[in-house]
Order: structure tokens, then C-alpha cells, then sequence
């Protein structure tokens, strides 16, 4: 796990090491063990290593041959891979899986990505090719930007590295702001900052030295052609062996290592099974705040470190770290990020830091097995509407009316969302359906100014939004929502699990992203994944005898809510208004100052809207006005 920038000068002019270093040095956090540069003319490397695998000798950039590489990441699979290349007779002097990587290009090219299992971003320099090899795992679990213009390519391992070049300008991309403004997330290839881009998910990237010609090609995307031949018994069957395969590989390090453990479902299944493969006593890691019940859920935590037999460390951030460490947050984390649980996800993390390098959690669960409440809101309208309508746009019925009512109970906490959803356009086409559950527009009515929110143009969001929900593999209304929360809202959350750990130095590893679980998933009838509008239905039953009962039956799920609302009304209060109601905040024409005065003293438990003025603030301030 580590950090890495580079440079390619298309004039030919030779790569400067100390500007490499300059770009690096703003991601020491991410690499803090060894650093290393390379130079080959107009291409430059700089490396920042944190020493997970092979401690003596996976130092980087590294060399092979006509091959040069610089990683980010974890190969889970690289012992079975390497014991395949020794078998073809390759032969090593490290015991990484960053050389695993170079021998796999040399034997197979550039279609070795398909075999690798893992979180990863990297980039090799073929110098008998004349060519850059670039390519980022299946979900985006590790970050990988670039940006391009006449004089120079250039790619970080986060953006605030591309921004250190002196040629670079650091403007707003207007665009994506109102994008981000919709979903609290932008999606695809753009960022906030014009001219800066992700390498897409799943995505490899070749660019020609000779010409600078830039190509770019999906390696891999999940297969939605339904396996009808196999029984839900095997479904169980084969998740439940990939579980115990993906979580087994994923506890491989040479550094101590923990788990985080919220007590949701996920995080106690990562950790419970877990402990069945350690010889020690697993570190679990858990978080409340002491403002009430409804922010602290760690009696689950306990049910489930007593299951796992874990040590568990319970961390309760404060008022005073939130006003002490928020602009500090945003600006590790690049971009303004939408939920305020990134911040005791930070504490967690750095107190984590001190007694372990490596933590596994339950990121991405949701996205595949259908854990979000908004999916059985969606389904109650549209079981509703084929009861009306006696019609079905899914062609085939995915869950009845009646067969729902057990699992209704679930959506109790969620009647905002349920008034909010019905206000208005009951029974559209699913797009513009779920579109309205996730479109945040309407709930930062009067947030801003009239001028600004009139430039939005709502039209081509939506449709940059169908593209990923109307999956041309997909019928099902659940398979195009889980469709696009994995390829466009997950990358978001996975920004925020990566930033937060690498601000401490730690590696978070994320073993439910596991693209053998999609491949497996994706097949299955969606009948089959929400039988009876039950959410994970799958992954419970898969998981039965592992989970305790208190959490395998939860309803009242939580997810990390910060006491904003408490805080805006005490020591926190001067420090919101010095931030939002500043000359220079004004001086955006974007924020209605005047609401943001009254929401300030009137915000509501569980509501974003504050939060998401501070991190759009703070990034402007952190990014725009430096």
C-alpha cells in the first residue's frame, strides 16, 4: 500500500527528480517507510512506500528487464499467481507482489489484468513497447488520477499531487460541482478540479511515448445474463466458499492487523470469520459518541468482538477533534465528500493506527447484496404500481405486494424518505424513479443562491445517471440499482475509505469487493438476491451460523450518524459560522447566506445539509483560494 506520481514531458525534455519529489512529498502520509524515483528521459517516477508484503526487498520503482512499475496496492492471489509463473519457469529475487506483476505483463501482456484479485493501481513503463501501462482494479478501492495537456502528462496517487506541479491550474470544473451537488459524488471519469481525471474502475489505459496517443479499454464489468439452471441452494453454497477464500487471502501481511467492527451485518461478518483463520486474537476497532443512544450502537459491536472472540477497542471522537480536525479532513480527502461519517471514521482509524498496519471492514457489502433501504422503497412503489397498472416493466415479478409486508417493518426509521419520494412523479419509469431517491437537489431547497442553481442543467445529469442505471444487460429494477451504486456511488465511499486510512499510515483492505462475489451475484435472478423484499437476503442465509441473532435480525440500522445538529448549538457553533458565513463565502455567490443563517440554528438530527455546506466550504478554501 503506498503512493506514487509521475511525469511525462512531451517536448522531451528529462523528468526533474526534485519536481517529482515536490509532487510526492504531498502524499508522504501514504508511503511513509521508503520512498525511491526513477528517471528514463521524459518519463519520471516517484514512489512512497508503505511496507506491507516483503519488507526487505518489494522496494519501488522497480525494475525488470525492459520494465519499470510503480503499485499501489495488494495483489491477494500473488502466491497462487507466482507458483503458476515459477511453474513457466520465471524466476524471482523478491518475494512481492509488485514482481509477481512485471512477470505476469511479460508472460501474458496486457490481458494479465483479468487474473489479478485484488485492490491496485499502477503503472508500467515498457520501454521496448515505447509505451505506459495503466490500469486500476475492478471497484476503484485504490485511487489513480492524471491529467493531460499540450506540454505533459502527469498521475498521482491523489489529486493534491498533480496539483503541486507548477504548470498546473487549480480551477472548479463547474460541471462537476453541479454534479456533485445532485448526488454528493461525482460520477465516472470527472473530478472537481478541471482537467484532473480518474482512471475509470475496472479501466487499463495505454499511452504511446512515440505520439502520446492515449488509449483506453474496460477490462472487466459484471456479467447480468441470468444463470436460471442453478438451484438459490448452491448460490449459498459457492458465496459462502469465495467468503472464506477472499477473507483468508486478505489476512496475508507481514504487519499486525485488525478488523473494523461497526456492528452491522458486514463488519461482524469481516471480523467473526476472520478470527477463524488467525492463531491470535484479532484487534477489532468500534466507534460511538457519548450524545446518546441514537449515535452509539456498540452493544451490537460487543455481541459480535464476543462471537469473534476479539479485542475490541471502543473510540469515542469529539466536539473538540470535529472543530480541531475538519479542514484537515478535506483536505486529505481531495474532494468535498458528502456524509459526515468520514470523520469518526478518521478517529477510528488513527486510533487503529497504533496497534496495527492493516484493517479489514465491510465496505461495498450494501452495493452488492441490496443492503440500502432505498431498494425495498422502490419496490413497495412499483409493486404498488404493477397492482394498479395489472402491469410489469421488469418482465418477470422480482417481489408481490404481499410477499413484502414481512420486511416492511425495516423502512420505520425511513418514513423522511418515504414522504420525500412520493411528493411527486409516482410511477414513473424506473430511471427517473430512482434518480428522485438519490437526487439531493430537492433537499438544499434555499441552501443556494437562485443564479447558481439555475446554470445546473438537470437534463444531462439525468442523463449521465441512465448510463449507469439502464445497464443494457439488466432488466430487473434491482439489478440497475445495484448496478449503479456499485460503478457510481461506491467509487465515492471508496474515496473516503481510502483517504482516511492513508492519512494515519494504515492499509484498509475491503474483502466483500471481491470480483469473484459480483461474478457469482450478478447472474443470480434478482428473485433470488431480494426474495420478499428482504435486503442481503442471500448473504444471510450463506451466513447463518456465523452471525449472532441480535445482528443477523437488526432493523434499526445506523451507519455512523455524527451529533452535528448538537454540536452547531454549542462550542462547534463559532467555527460552522466563521466557515459559511465568511467574506469570502459570500463572496462565492453561491451559498444563500441568509438560510444558511437560520438552517445553522435549526439543523435537523441525521441531516446533511450543514455538512455538506462545511466540506464544500472547507474545499474551497483548501484547494481554490491556495
Amino acid at each position: 500500500m503506498c503512493g506514487f506520481v509521475g511525469i511525462i514531458n512531451k517536448n522531451g525534455t528529462a523528468a526533474e527528480p526534485a519536481l517529482l519529489e515536490k509532487m510526492a512529498t504531498t502524499i508522504n502520509h501514504r508511503g511513509p517507510d521508503e520512498e525511491g524515483f526513477f528517471v528514463d528521459g521524459p518519463v519520471g517516477f516517484f514512489h512512497k512506500r508503505l511496507s506491507i508484503i516483503d519488507l526487505s526487498t518489494g522496494r519501488q520503482p522497480m525494475d525488470y528487464g525492459r520494465l519499470t512499475i510503480v503499485f499501489n496496492g495488494e495483489i491477494y492471489n500473488y502466491i497462487e499467481l507466482r507458483n503458476e509463473l515459477l511453474a513457466k519457469g520465471h524466476r524471482f529475487t523478491t518475494t512481492s507482489d509488485t514482481e509477481v506483476i512485471l512477470h505476469l505483463y511479460e508472460e501474458y501482456g496486457e490481458g494479465f489484468v483479468n487474473q489479478l484479485n485484488g485492490m491496485f493501481a499502477f503503472v508500467i513503463l515498457d520501454r521496448q513497447k515505447n509505451q505506459l501501462f495503466i490500469a486500476r482494479d475492478h471497484f476503484g478501492i485504490k485511487p489513480l488520477y492524471w491529467y493531460h495537456d499540450e506540454r505533459m502528462i502527469l498521475f498521482g496517487s491523489e489529486i493534491k499531487a498533480i496539483l503541486a506541479h507548477p504548470h498546473v491550474r487549480t480551477e472548479v470544473d463547474q460541471e462537476n460541482l453541479y454534479e456533485y451537488l445532485t448526488f454528493q459524488f461525482v460520477m465516472g471519469e470527472g473530478t472537481m478540479f478541471r482537467n484532473v481525471f480518474k482512471v475509470k474502475p475496472g479501466h487499463q489505459v495505454v499511452i504511446k511515448l512515440d505520439d502520446f496517443e492515449i488509449t483506453e479499454r474496460k477490462y472487466w464489468e459484471p456479467n447480468f445474463k441470468l444463470d436460471r439452471y442453478h438451484t438459490e441452494e448452491y448460490f449459498i453454497v459457492e458465496l459462502r466458499k469465495i467468503l472464506e477464500e477472499t477473507i483468508s487471502q486478505q489476512l496475508r501481511s507481514d504487519v499486525p492487523l485488525g478488523t473494523y467492527l461497526s456492528g452491522g451485518l458486514d463488519s461482524s461478518l469481516v471480523t467473526i470469520l476472520s478470527s477463524k483463520f488467525l492463531d491470535n486474537k484479532i484487534q477489532a476497532f468500534s466507534g460511538a459518541f457519548r450524545e446518546g443512544p441514537e449515535f452509539n450502537e456498540l452493544e451490537y459491536a460487543r455481541v459480535a468482538a464476543k462471537a469473534a472472540n476479539a479485542d475490541l477497542h471502543e473510540i469515542y471522537p469529539t466536539e473538540d477533534e470535529f472543530i480541531d480536525l475538519l479542514p484537515k479532513l478535506i483536505y486529505h480527502l481531495d474532494e468535498p465528500v458528502a456524509g459526515p461519517g468520514l470523520f469518526p471514521q478518521y478517529i477510528v482509524s488513527r486510533h487503529a493506527a497504533k496497534h496495527v498496519k492493516v484493517v479489514l471492514g465491510g465496505q461495498g457489502g450494501d452495493e452488492i447484496f441490496g443492503g440500502y433501504a432505498r431498494y425495498l422503497v422502490a419496490y413497495l412503489e412499483q409493486a404498488l404500481k404493477g397492482a394498479i397498472f395489472e402491469s410489469n416493466e421488469e418482465g418477470e415479478h422480482i417481489v408481490s405486494l404481499k410477499s413484502m409486508i414481512a420486511n416492511l417493518p425495516s423502512l420505520r426509521q425511513y418514513t423522511p424518505m418515504l414522504k420525500s419520494f412520493w411528493k411527486e412523479g409516482a410511477f414513473e419509469p424506473m430511471d427517473k424513479r430512482y434518480y428522485h431517491l438519490i437526487n439531493r437537489m430537492s433537499s438544499l431547497d434555499g441552501l443556494f443562491q437562485q443564479d447558481f442553481i439555475n446554470q445546473r442543467d438537470d437534463k444531462a445529469i439525468f442523463g449521465k445517471f441512465s448510463g449507469y442505471f439502464n445497464h443494457s444487460d439488466t432488466k430487473s429494477y434491482f439489478n440497475k440499482m445495484t448496478h449503479f451504486d456499485m460503478f457510481g456511488s461506491l467509487p465515492g465511499l471508496l474515496q473516503v475509505e481510502d483517504r482516511v486510512s492513508m492519512a494515519v499510515s494504515i492499509e484498509s483492505r475491503v474483502p466483500l469487493l471481491d470480483r469473484r462475489i459480483v461474478d457469482l451475484i450478478s447472474v443470480m435472478p434478482a428473485g433470488m438476491k431480494f426474495k420478499g423484499g428482504e435486503m442481503k437476503y442471500l448473504l444471510k442465509r450463506a451466513i447463518h451460523d456465523l452471525i449472532p441473532e441480535p445482528i443477523m435480525n437488526r432493523k434499526d440500522k445506523m451507519g455512523f450518524p455524527v451529533p452535528l445538529h448538537i454540536w452547531s448549538q454549542n462550542k462547534a457553533k463559532p467555527f460552522i459560522n466563521d466557515i459559511l458565513l465568511s467574506k469570502k463565502a459570500r463572496e462565492r455567490n453561491i451559498i444563500n447566506t441568509q438560510f444558511v443563517e437560520k438552517l445553522i440554528n435549526s439543523e435537523q438530527p441525521f441531516s446533511r445539509g450543514l455538512w455538506g455546506l462545511l466540506s464544500l466550504e472547507l474545499w474551497f478554501n483548501q484547494f481554490i483560494d491556495k
